[in-house]
């Protein structure tokens, strides 16, 4: 891993690299930690749903980026172990909501907790003065990452309009 002096100004090729090794390495502490009955790709969908509430499995699909019937798969497993429920939309019979249920909010919690305790022990190896620019940087990175799927959430909708 490249260090660089925190008083250079690093180019964002490196600092890229950088962040996808950091990444990597996140994915190893948490599958360390993620010893669920969920799948990466089940994962996410509790995810989307977590902060989607009552989306329909065609709003899902584009969200993952899959079909609606790969989706439906998806949704019949997490259902299946009792994280998702399926409701009949107010609005239109024919239309089947998800959402999480009380046992899938559970799990991300303790999942969270699970993840959250592998990084605190890799952070408190760290100098606080280090831990401190981190934390400075990830929110930055946050702040960035966030603007920039916004903007293309709106791009795209205003290309299917």
């Amino acid at each position: 891993m490249t260090v660089t002096s925190p008083y250079s100004r690093p180019h964002p090729t490196e600092v890229a690299h950088v962040t996808s090794e950091a990444a990597e390495l996140l994915e190893v502490l948490w599958g360390r930690a993620s010893t669920g009955p969920v799948s990466a790709s089940q994962l996410r969908v509790l995810f989307i749903l977590e902060h989607n509430e009552g989306i329909n499995l065609r709003t899902l699909a584009d969200a993952l980026g899959s079909t609606p019937p790969s989706t439906s798969r998806l949704c019949d497993r997490l259902e299946a172990v009792g994280f998702v429920r399926r409701e009949t939309a107010v609005s239109s019979r024919r239309e089947v909501q998800l959402e999480l249920s009380r046992h899938g909010r559970a799990f991300l919690a303790d999942l969270r907790a699970r993840r959250e305790a592998a990084l605190q022990s890799v952070l408190e190896q760290m100098p606080a003065a280090h831990r401190a620019a981190l934390l400075t940087g990830l929110d930055a990175f946050c702040a960035a990452a966030s603007a920039q799927i916004h903007d293309n959430e709106t791009t795209d909708d205003a290309r299917t309009a």
